[in-house]
């Protein structure tokens, strides 16, 4: 941020993106300390119009607009909203209500996102226009090395929150017609109606509230029931869409969970009763925290990995062998491997389920599917409320196997079902046909006598589909060629330069000291 010259005075313009927010936001803060404000907030037609927009998205976007409107009424301050392309958007208000200075929140968005930055970054500057980016995460740009990054996270997230807001002056005859102070619904952005019937309500009230309810109650059992589909609902936060689209701040939760494990301690020093499980559920969801920007950091530092391997070596190794029945079959959830099929519809519905199931998915589709994870990224990017390219894309590629650095994990559906779901709870919440299947059957249904398919009303091939491939011919396939190509000449060298731009450093943080 050039301090310099955003200390000239005139109309200040604070740029919303995924910063859908009141509370902690220093773009607006400092904006209010050097002049008179516009917020501005552009409804853009290449994420519309992109393959990874879903209506759930605009649905969580439009209840964070709603709530931070409302807010920005109560101050004071003028919110205008637009459709259309950046930087035409700035071009247009800069032409009616000249401004000086744009303020924003850095953002790691993937290559839509970055592509409209450098494009707004040019406008800015022909217009003389000083464009000042406030870091929101911990993720780092322009980072030289991963050595020393977990240090600058840390000290990132103990930094000061940024002071309540009481009062936001705006200019004194902005040249706004009031059409463009009215949010834009969905039939007016052109999208259909969202099928996501039991999605989470965006807006900073409901994050906040998720939040709390986590740390006084739900909390308490997370370090375990983060991995089933049946406790991790309740037991894990949730809060996950509200960082994505920014109604809650990295560093505020960082710091309430700070405060919260503090006050166990001092609890527990008084001599009072806390159960024990608070402190384990704490530090896996601190780790958690600072896992969220450790993936967004890795595509900030190499945004080809939203499309291109991050190993290169593994270039080839899936992209000729798609299959285009089986990846209908696992985007309908109707592989046949009930575990599969259930989370798929389960997101399909609500647009959430815990992380070992996503690992799950991603892994079934690229190892016993065969599938070249970037298709599959796109459509799961659709249907999680919560995508974050950083993490999302990263992920994909890590559970794909296609890092050259990490662990190979191909997920048994039958496992998982009897580690996670031995009763069916979840299975036959989203998949009906199940019904009557009998427990010890649940986890693969197929392996039913055709007496017993019928008395539980669940004829294979007819009410509920054949698996689409065998787990056990799949498995020794993907390990087979997997195995290869990291043995391969050259493997390890790539490996290597991968580990160096993008693997974890095991440095002491002093929060793991405390």
């Amino acid at each position: 941020m050039d301090t310099d010259s955003a200390s000239a005075p005139g109309t200040q313009v604070v740029w919303l993106k995924r910063d859908l927010r009141l509370h902690d936001h220093w773009p607006l803060c400092e904006a209010a300390q050097r002049g008179p404000i516009l917020v501005f907030y552009g409804y853009e037609d290449e994420w519309l119009e992109s393959e990874e927009c879903d209506p759930s998205h605009q649905v969580f976007i439009d209840q964070c607009l709603a709530e931070v409107q409302e807010g920005l009424r109560r101050l004071g301050a003028r919110f205008l909203l637009r459709r259309g392309r950046f930087p035409d958007l700035f071009e247009d208000l800069w032409q009616e209500h000249p401004f000086r200075a744009l303020w924003s929140h850095e953002e790691t968005s993937g290559h839509l996102g970055y592509q409209r930055d450098l494009r707004v970054a040019d406008w800015a500057k022909s217009r003389g226009v000083v464009w000042n980016e406030i870091p929101q995460h911990g993720v780092v740009r322009r980072l030289a090395s991963r050595d020393g990054w977990a240090a600058l996270w840390e000290k990132r997230m103990r930094g000061q929150q940024a002071p309540q807001l009481t009062h936001l002056p705006h200019p004194q005859r902005p040249r706004v017609a009031s059409r463009d102070e009215q949010r834009l619904s969905l039939r007016d952005l052109g999208l259909p109606e969202s099928q996501k019937v039991d999605a989470l309500t965006g807006g900073e009230t409901q994050a906040f509230a998720l939040l709390d309810s986590f740390f006084v109650e739900r909390g308490l059992n997370y370090r375990a029931d983060m991995s089933s589909p049946v406790e991790a609902w309740d037991g894990c936060s949730r809060i996950s869409p509200y960082l994505t689209w920014g109604a809650l701040s990295l560093r505020t939760t960082f710091q309430r969970t700070l405060e919260q494990s503090q006050h166990l301690k001092a609890q527990k020093a008084e001599g009072e009763s806390v159960d024990r499980r608070w402190f384990a559920s704490l530090k896996s969801f601190d780790s958690r925290l600072r896992w969220h920007c450790h993936f967004m950091q890795k595509l900030e530092d190499e945004p080809d990995i939203e499309f291109r391997n991050m190993n290169r070596h593994f270039d080839g190794l899936r992209e000729d062998e798609f299959d285009e029945e089986k990846f209908a079959a696992w985007c309908a959830g109707e592989t046949g491997y009930p575990m599969v099929d259930a989370c798929m519809k389960a997101l399909q519905r609500t647009g959430w389920i815990n992380f070992r199931m996503r690992a799950m998915l991603v892994s079934f589709a690229a190892n016993h599917l065969w599938l070249h994870w970037r298709r599959p990224a796109v459509y799961l990017a659709r249907h999680f409320l919560d995508f974050e390219p950083g993490i999302h894309f990263s992920q994909f590629q890590m559970q794909s196997g296609t890092t050259g650095i990490n662990t190979i994990r191909i997920y048994s559906p039958r496992k998982q079902v009897i580690d996670q779901d031995p009763r069916g709870v979840f299975l036959k919440q989203f998949l009906p046909a199940l019904e009557g299947v009998p427990e010890p059957y649940l986890a693969e249904p197929h392996l039913m006598p055709m007496m017993e398919q019928q008395m539980a009303g669940c004829v294979i091939g007819r009410d509920y589909p054949e698996p689409i491939v065998d787990h056990g011919a799949a498995y020794q396939h993907a390990k087979l060629r997997i195995g290869e190509a990291r043995k391969a000449e050259g493997a390890r060298t790539e490996a290597k330069r991968v580990y160096l731009k993008h693997g974890s450093r095991k440095e002491p943080l002093t929060s793991r000291r405390r």
